[in-house]
């Protein structure tokens, strides 16, 4: 787990520019989603493609806010990454071949192949039989076309999207953008986020708070759920 927060020079910025620091005050159960981002195998597995260290240490944090958001009346969602390869290309082609290395390419297509093992969620992950499970091939599972997780948070009356997973300045950042973009209220969870460094981690938190949505811990979060149910 990181062991950074947000500099007290943004979250000065943000005193002055809203007139607080948390959006929310209290958060309804039943219209909040916990939605888990990539914590599967090919991002948690040591010696994995795409392997994000710091992504194990906070599996005991996400269980612990998965465990009360389903308690609280509210969802939980683990989106993972796969991409297809059909005669040689993948439905993802410009990011295979510009970000990945050749040498590495053939592991990573296949680490990604949906139904694989690098699609599975980690072992030290509490999932649920209540829970849901939605399967992207763009950094944010609400890029268009990208999964069906507009059509899942809509059909469940979700407003209230917390974001959690790996790595905290791609896929879990791009996710917080896109929701905000799409008038959820959105919270990052600090220590339930992982990068592969300190200060990709607080980068992406520091955007966040500015622009996108609010950072919080899982205790903040428990809190306020806790607070709209009393």
């Amino acid at each position: 787990m990181h062991k950074v927060t947000i500099r007290r020079e943004i979250v000065d910025r943000v005193l002055a520019r809203r007139g607080r620091y948390h959006l929310f005050d209290t958060l309804e159960p039943a219209a909040t989603a916990f939605v888990v981002v990539d914590m599967q195998n090919m991002f948690c597995e040591p010696g994995a493609p795409a392997e994000v260290p710091a992504s194990r240490g906070i599996c005991a944090a996400v269980n612990r806010l998965a465990g009360a958001v389903r308690e609280a009346g509210g969802l939980v969602i683990w989106i993972t990454s796969a991409t297809t390869s059909t005669g040689g290309r993948t439905d993802w082609e410009s990011f295979i071949r510009n970000f990945v290395a050749e040498d590495v390419r053939e592991r990573t297509v296949e680490a990604l192949r949906p139904g694989g093992h690098g699609e599975q969620i980690w072992r030290d992950l509490v999932v649920h039989e209540d829970d849901l499970h939605v399967r992207k091939n763009r950094y944010s599972p609400l890029t268009p076309g990208s999964s069906i997780l507009q059509s899942v948070l809509s059909s469940h009356g979700v407003r209230h999207v917390l974001v959690g997973g790996t790595k905290t300045n791609i896929c879990c950042e791009s996710t917080c953008r896109d929701a905000m973009m799409l008038d959820y209220s959105v919270i990052m969870v600090e220590d339930c986020n992982a990068a592969l460094s300190d200060d990709e981690h607080r980068a992406a938190l520091e955007n966040v708070i500015q622009q996108f949505g609010d950072v919080m811990t899982v205790d903040e979060v428990i809190a306020r759920l806790a607070a709209r149910r009393n």
